[in-house]
Order: structure tokens, then C-alpha cells, then sequence
């Protein structure tokens, strides 16, 4: 007989930032202020998880975590592990909540693989056993920001999301003197989240382009649907969809208007289940596709590099800003080389329940 689950259980915990991360209009981050999501079941199985809620992009906070488990806790004690239409139904019995939700699926697969005896790499690494990891540069100064960049070109990074929209003059400057400085060696895009206007975007797409980004994520506000179908079709520059695909149901609405090019899968916002059914979508319908990061600290990267290991991930993903945070919560590192991420090699990493002692907030 399998185990069931007997409590839900959250553990907010603050991590320190290298500097701030700033993107779209007027938002930043100083911290990784975080949840860790654990399932425990009858067996003494733990499965663990981690939830970044975001405010200003999903509406959660640390406090809107902890309450959701509370809220999802009776219709998912008893349930047993096995049993994934069930637990399905119970995590699917809320709306939105979106880092919430998405954590509690990953706790639950690694506690059904804990319970069975296996392990999340045993059941979900994919063909892709190394991956090209891309590192997310928050807007700052122009210093600043090369700055980072070369910290993190040193530290084996050679993908580099370099956030912009404040400023088209200036993001240009920027984009020139990384690829002066880098030349072919580091692939550049730009995320611009949804702060351009259907007026300007086609001429700021085109220069991009011309100063060497490969695409460009969210260019115009999310509402404006039509005018984003007609930017896409342009082709001036592919296009990723992000802010405009946070679950299957809006994958569905874009690919029937034609907006986008790449699809951005995060796990902390899908976790595994509805990932993979993205991910199968998207391949159908001939999208690139990348995973995403909502800057995951240490476990949320781990899991975010699963689903980057499966077959029909085609763009680098956002598995770096571990580089951001100062410190984490795993038993080792997670280190890069030369471009790439060994996604084999951190099967043996977990949280450090040292360390989620001394940062944890509650």
C-alpha cells in the first residue's frame, strides 16, 4: 500500500542579492524572499519545493503562500501519493496562486518518487543531460551591468538576458559594448517586459536586431493582443512569450493568434505537470522553447534544470541567478563550465537544514 499525505508545510527564508535586480517600468529585488513547500506523507516521505512568490507579476507574497497551503491542506490530506487525479483535482480547486501551486505539484512528484523509492532525477531527467544556461541582467547602470556581466561570463556563463525598456537609447548603448566586448562568444536577448508601444516597437525590434540580440521577450503589454499578433508577423525579431503564457490556457490563446516565436516554461509558476504539457503543446505547434526562471535560489533551479533536460528545450534557459544570490540553501554548489550546466550532476544536491535555519524567517 502507498503512503498518503498527512500535512502540508511552508517555510519562508530570505536570501541575500548581489545588488538589485530591476526589470520592466519600475520593478526591482533586493532579496529572495521565498517559500520552501514541503509534502510529508504517512511513510515519514518528504518532498520538498520551492515557491518565489512575485507581487507585482502573480499578486503573491510569502504571506499568500502559506495561506494557500493552509487553505489546500484538507482536501489533500489522506489522498494518497498515487493517486495524481486526485491531488490534481485538490491543487487545481484554486485559481491563480500561480509560484503556490506550481511548487506544491513539484513536492508532491519528489515525494512520490521519495515514497517509491526513486528519485525526481530517477523519474524526470530527460535526454539533455547538459544544458546552455543563460543569466538574467537587471537593469542598472551601464557600469554596473558590464559589470555583472563579466562576473558571471566569469563564472561560465555564455548566455546573457539583459533586461531593458527603461531607456531604448541607452539599452542600445549597452547592447553594443557587450557584443564589442564579447563579440560572437556570448549569445545576447532582451527581455523588454511589455514596456514598449505598437508605435515604437517595430523600429526598437529592428535595432536590436541590428546590434546583434537573437530575440526579444514581451515587447508589448500583455492586453494588447492584436497589435502583438501584428508585431510577430513582421518577423523582425522571434518574439518570447513570458508575461503572456503563465498557464495552458493562455499557450493555447497565443499560438491561435500567432504572437510568439519561443515559449518561456516556468517551473515555479507550472511545476512539473503543466510544464510538460506546455512543453508537448508547444513542440506540436513548432515553438522554440526555453525554460524560464521567477530568480529561484538553489532548489528551484535543480527543478527548473529537469525540465530543461527534456527533449524539445531548444533555447538556453534561465538556470544562473543562483550567481545573483550571495548565498543558498543546498548542500553544494551549483557550479557552470565553459557555456554549459551539468544537469546530472546535481542529483545529489538538497537543503541544507543548517542553512534553512539561519535564513528562514518564520
Amino acid at each position: 500500500m502507498s503512503a498518503h499525505v498527512t500535512r502540508l508545510e511552508g517555510v519562508p527564508y530570505r536570501l541575500p542579492l548581489h545588488g538589485t535586480l530591476a526589470w520592466g517600468k519600475g520593478s526591482s529585488l533586493s532579496v529572495a524572499e521565498h517559500v520552501i513547500v514541503r509534502v510529508h506523507l504517512s511513510d515519514g516521505t518528504v518532498g520538498e519545493a520551492e515557491a518565489p512568490p512575485r507581487p507585482t507579476i502573480y499578486g503573491e507574497t510569502t504571506a499568500s503562500v502559506l495561506g494557500i497551503l493552509q487553505h489546500l491542506q484538507p482536501a489533500l490530506t489522506g489522498v494518497d501519493i498515487t493517486d495524481t487525479a486526485r491531488l490534481d483535482a485538490a491543487r487545481g480547486s484554486v485559481v491563480n496562486n500561480h509560484t503556490a501551486r506550481g511548487a506544491l505539484d513539484m513536492a508532491l512528484h519528489d515525494a512520490r518518487a521519495r515514497s517509491a523509492g526513486r528519485s525526481l532525477f530517477s523519474d524526470l531527467l530527460g535526454p539533455q543531460k547538459r544544458v546552455r544556461p543563460s543569466f538574467i541582467l537587471g537593469i542598472a547602470t551601464r557600469a554596473e551591468m558590464l559589470d555583472e556581466a563579466r562576473r558571471v561570463v566569469q563564472a561560465g556563463v555564455r548566455v546573457l538576458k539583459v533586461k531593458v525598456g527603461r531607456d531604448h537609447a541607452q539599452d542600445l548603448l549597452l547592447i553594443r559594448e557587450l557584443r564589442a566586448e564579447y563579440g560572437d562568444s556570448v549569445q545576447l536577448y532582451a527581455d523588454s517586459n511589455e514596456t514598449l508601444t505598437p508605435q515604437l516597437a517595430p523600429d526598437a525590434l529592428s535595432a536590436m536586431r541590428d546590434a546583434g540580440l537573437t530575440y526579444v521577450e514581451e515587447p508589448l503589454p500583455v492586453r494588447l493582443l492584436r497589435e502583438r499578433a501584428e508585431l510577430r508577423a513582421r518577423r523582425i525579431l522571434p518574439v518570447v512569450g513570458d508575461d503572456s503564457c503563465f498557464t495552458p490556457a493562455d499557450l493555447e490563446r497565443e499560438l491561435a493568434f500567432g504572437t510568439i516565436d519561443i515559449l518561456n516554461i516556468k517551473t515555479a509558476r507550472n511545476g512539473f505537470t503543466d510544464s510538460l504539457a506546455m512543453l508537448a503543446r508547444a513542440r506540436e505547434a513548432g515553438l522554440g522553447v526555453m525554460i524560464g526562471s521567477q530568480a529561484s535560489t538553489g532548489l528551484g533551479t535543480v527543478h527548473a534544470a529537469l525540465m530543461a533536460s527534456q527533449a524539445g528545450v531548444t533555447e538556453p534557459s534561465e538556470l544562473s541567478f543562483v550567481l545573483k544570490v550571495q548565498d543558498d540553501l543546498l548542500t553544494g554548489p551549483i557550479t557552470f563550465r565553459d557555456g554549459w550546466l551539468d544537469v546530472a550532476a546535481l542529483s545529489g544536491l538538497r537543503v541544507d537544514d543548517a542553512k534553512l535555519r539561519r535564513y528562514r524567517l518564520d
